[in-house]
């Protein structure tokens, strides 16, 4: 629980902070090179979901993203005694950056993306922390996988 109480209030702090910073720098659009042609910032205000997908729905994101980060905040709570730390960890980083999004939905109708490597579509710190959180829970399912096939294999020998 702790690594819940911890973590979320801290990436979403880090997440809404780069945002204000960004949109107090940057003009909708502007971009401002850090590494020439490897590494922008770019403010882009994203309606849809990552890539820019379902700009039309913006209203169903909405209410998307505040049911998940209502169910994350419900599974948390009752069942993080029971999870891995990989586990307790995916689940609050996906929280995290979730509220983070729905944030910026509540608030501007769009998402505020800013960290561009010109090959990648445009992100915020949010989706880094949603990807690295499915990540971490990708990897846990095949930790246990992997953890009771050598138990049946021990047991078998």
């Amino acid at each position: 629980m702790k690594l819940f109480v911890i973590a979320v209030p801290l990436i979403y702090s880090l997440d809404q902070a780069t945002k204000f910073w960004i949109k107090n720098i940057l003009s909708e659009g502007e971009s401002l090179p850090l590494i020439k042609n490897i590494f922008h910032l770019t403010l882009v205000y994203n309606q849809g979901t990552a890539f820019g997908v379902l700009k039309a729905y913006s209203t169903f994101l909405l209410f998307l993203s505040g049911l998940a980060s209502l169910g994350l905040i419900i599974l948390l709570t009752l069942k993080h005694k029971h999870m891995s730390f990989l586990e307790r960890a995916g689940f609050s980083f996906i929280l995290a950056g979730t509220l983070g999004n729905f944030t910026d939905r509540l608030y501007y109708g769009y998402v505020v993306d800013f960290l561009d490597f010109r090959v990648w579509p445009v992100f915020n710190i949010a989706d880094s922390f949603i990807t690295t959180g499915a990540i971490l829970l990708v990897t846990a399912v095949i930790r246990r996988e992997f953890s009771s096939k050598k138990n049946y294999v021990s047991n078998i020998i």
